[in-house]
């Protein structure tokens, strides 16, 4: 038997073999599907190929027209908008109160203001507010996606040391989004199933604990949704800026996300009106 022909079926079948085909892009899909299935080993995929736009675009925004949506859902529900209405006046009352101890202005003038705040968001439910609304959702998510970005490249380069670009932290963002929209579907199903709006599902939401105390802050962080996009956010800066484990930058996320959350928290105790944007 001729050994060239031995040879060149060996080579046909490791070409066929799937460590080999293993090396073709994946298609946008099934990086998705990969991100619920087998983080790593998507983010392994993707991190032998440019970074793709699309692959941190496309997430960021289906997801922020999903809080957009699902927004717009919630309000048609009428006990959820009283209660968000009230949520709103009770820390604009807040303001007004210390407004008036301190003789910045006098009690029936903070009454007068309450008045016409009250008819405002009342008559603000029309397409322009939705509009508005949406926009200011966008733009926000937007900046706040990029800093994050920005944050965990510094790190990732400065700190621990890893080879990658922003473009590398932007797609590692982008394509954990898609459990940010398991996440946002949910908490909407939730806020309609109990009339109560709800913005997330951790423990200190599901239990109404004040979230702004020491305990309510902690609990804050018991979100089953947060922590499994964190992961994978982490998995998938260690793939992006080649290193052996993800253990260091899984921490490194996690510690970004307390110490921001730990500022804002500080800064809601100094400045009430705050609490009503952060809860």
């Amino acid at each position: 038997m001729d050994t060239s022909d031995t040879n060149q079926n060996d080579e046909q079948l490791n070409s066929s073999d799937p460590e080999v085909t293993n090396n073709e892009e994946l298609s946008h899909s099934d990086k998705m599907i990969g991100i619920f299935t087998e983080p790593a080993k998507t983010f392994d995929n993707v991190s032998k190929f440019p970074p793709r736009t699309k692959d941190w675009i496309l997430p960021l925004i289906i997801l922020l027209a999903l809080v957009s949506i699902t927004q717009i859902i919630l309000m048609q529900n009428s006990e959820i908008k009283f209660q968000a209405k009230q949520k709103q006046m009770v820390k604009i009352q807040e303001q007004f109160d210390a407004a008036v101890e301190k003789g910045q202005m006098t009690r029936e003038q903070a009454n007068q203001q309450m008045d016409r705040i009250s008819d405002q968001i009342d008559q603000g439910t029309g397409p322009v507010r939705l509009i508005i609304q949406t926009v200011s959702i966008f733009i926000v998510g937007f900046i706040i996606f990029l800093i994050f970005a920005a944050i965990h490249l510094m790190l990732s380069k400065l700190v621990l040391k890893g080879e990658g670009s922003y473009s590398s932290a932007l797609v590692s963002n982008g394509l954990a989004a898609y459990i940010g929209m398991l996440h946002v579907i949910i908490a909407a199903v939730l806020s309609l199933a109990f009339s109560r709006l709800m913005n997330d599902v951790n423990v200190a939401t599901l239990i109404q604990a004040d979230k702004f105390s020491v305990v309510g802050f902690i609990l804050g962080k018991l979100d089953v949704f947060s922590i499994w996009a964190y992961i994978v956010i982490g998995i998938g800066l260690s793939k992006m800026f080649k290193a052996s484990s993800s253990t260091k930058y899984i921490i490194m996320v996690f510690c970004v996300w307390i110490i921001i959350d730990i500022i804002f928290y500080l800064l809601a105790t100094v400045v009430p009106f705050l609490q009503f944007f952060i809860a």
